[in-house]
């Protein structure tokens, strides 16, 4: 291999890998677990995960991503030159070029940092991408046309929200509730409505298996087991997919709010092409039962979820590397 073209999805929930030629090859949860006296990196991805809240004194699972900018500057390059290596592979003879996609409301210092931790983990070239650009891209719409089109991409730390035309960000926001803040309402419900706590690995269980946003049709249960803030002893409590509804209202409210607040700033023409042409979501977040259905309550626009939402930022981020092709 001489030379790579790789579009990264630097995610604060995850990293998704897009490989030209290859689609996407790897995706990994933004973790990594580091030994606090030695401060070596000992796992990343998915097995630093499976630490989470199980590690003992010496060894913290973290994530060195908040709120889609990097907090911890050191390991987050040593993560993305691991994953930049796991995906091309050590005998690369030639440094890739790298396009990397980040939140459309990113200062110039945070922008700076991605690029120079992209640059020193092992890129020839990087270009930084704003993810509803990506997210359009990588859900198959084709942006360079004077059209309006709405994109809501909700990850784990930011939902970004843009009206796009001729290839660009007409009117956008990003708003720092996302995945994270689903996971981190159902731990606090938990803890006052059933005096339980449990840990986010459990909350994320629970979102996933039975959150909702909308009111099912048929409501469903399952059982949680955690540690009962009374006795400190453990504890299982049946939760029904209505009180996640309940847990999760003030965050997706935010959301849909955020939506209300673009669509009042785009320009009549662009407004009309989305109310045509409908909501897209892309993104983890977007995989929340009911969002499409709220969303479409509160603004009377056919929303729809892209095919493939949680890679659709690293498919656009790739196909963005390939568009420039030689421009790069």
């Amino acid at each position: 291999m001489v030379g790579t073209d790789i579009g990264i999805d630097l995610g604060t929930a995850s990293i998704l890998v897009y490989v030209k030629g290859k689609g996407v090859v790897l995706k990994e949860p933004s973790v990594v677990a580091i030994d606090r006296s030695t401060r070596k990196i000992l796992k990343y991805g998915e097995d630093a995960r499976l630490m989470i809240g199980r590690t003992p004194g010496n060894v913290v699972a973290t994530r060195p991503l908040r709120q889609g900018v990097i907090s911890d500057y050191d390991t987050t390059e040593k993560m993305i030159k691991h994953f930049i290596q796991k995906a091309v592979g050590k005998r690369c003879f030639r440094k890739p070029r790298v396009a990397v996609c980040v939140p459309s409301a990113i200062t110039e210092v945070e922008r700076r940092a991605v690029e120079e931790a992209t640059s020193e983990a092992g890129a020839r070239e990087v270009r930084i991408i704003a993810e509803p650009i990506a997210a359009a891209i990588g859900a198959g719409i084709d942006i360079s046309k004077p059209c309006g089109n709405m994109i809501v991409d909700i990850g784990g730390g930011t939902a970004d929200i843009a009206v796009i035309s001729l290839g660009e960000s007409v009117v956008s926001t990003s708003i720092k509730i996302a995945g994270d803040n689903f996971d981190e309402a159902i731990v606090r419900y938990m803890r006052k409505k059933h005096n339980l706590l449990i840990g986010e690995r459990t909350a994320e269980n629970i979102k996933v298996k039975i959150g909702t946003c909308y009111p099912l049709a048929e409501p469903e249960t399952m059982e949680v087991r955690g540690r009962n803030l009374v006795t400190g002893l453990p504890r299982t409590v049946t939760v029904s997919s209505e009180e996640t509804e309940e847990a999760l209202r003030e965050a997706t409210l935010n959301i849909v709010e955020a939506v209300h607040t673009v669509l009042e700033k785009t320009p009549p023409e662009l407004a009309a092409d989305v109310a045509d042409r409908g909501i897209v979501l892309t993104g983890g977040g977007a995989l929340l039962r009911g969002l499409e259905e709220l969303i479409e309550d509160r603004t009377g626009i056919h929303t729809m979820t892209a095919d493939d939402p949680m890679t659709c930022v690293a498919i656009g981020t790739g196909q963005y590397v390939e568009l420039l092709g030689e421009k790069f």
